[in-house]
């Protein structure tokens, strides 16, 4: 990233380029660590997003709606309903409908899908821990604060925007 950053003060010495220095590292990290956590995924025959709808109804613990999912995995309905159509055809989601409301489906995982998402979560997290290793348990709490800070005031800004 310093290269680019060269790059750019060489060309437009002008331009602030200290924000690209934080942001195409976040950037960065995010690609590689996203490459890696996605080997499990691929293996299983799942795409990150579908997975994202399995983690979510693990974790919940409970029936989700499609919009409660929607929300949990910052989807889009439409995308939602795509994935589930994919997740139930593969026998690891099933869908009940409502008794007072035939357009509201309720959605949990299978015995299927709960041991493919816990036999996925323990590689990834093995990955992530061997991925911040480098850092002391210090360094990784004052990154994950410094990181939470940055996420709360870019979701805010995205509200406050509309989006």
């Amino acid at each position: 990233m310093s290269a680019v950053v060269r790059q750019w003060q060489a060309v437009r010495p002008d331009l602030d380029t200290g924000p690209m220095e934080i942001i195409g590292r976040v950037n960065r990290c995010a690609a590689l660590l996203q490459q890696a956590e996605d080997a499990p995924l691929r293996r299983a025959g799942l795409s990150r997003p579908e997975f994202d709808v399995l983690g979510a109804l693990r974790r919940k613990g409970h029936e989700l709606t499609p919009g409660e999912l929607a929300r949990e995995t910052y989807s889009s309905g439409a995308a939602v309903t795509k994935r589930l159509k994919q997740l139930t055809a593969r026998g690891l989601v099933e869908r009940r409908g409502d008794s007072r409301d035939r357009r509201v489906a309720h959605l949990r995982l299978t015995d299927a899908g709960r041991d493919l998402v816990d036999g996925i979560m323990p590689e990834q997290l093995a990955y992530e821990s061997a991925a911040l290793s480098a850092m002391d348990d210090g360094r990784q709490g004052e990154l994950a604060d410094l990181l939470g800070e940055l996420l709360s005031r870019l979701e805010g800004q995205m509200r406050s925007l509309g989006v």
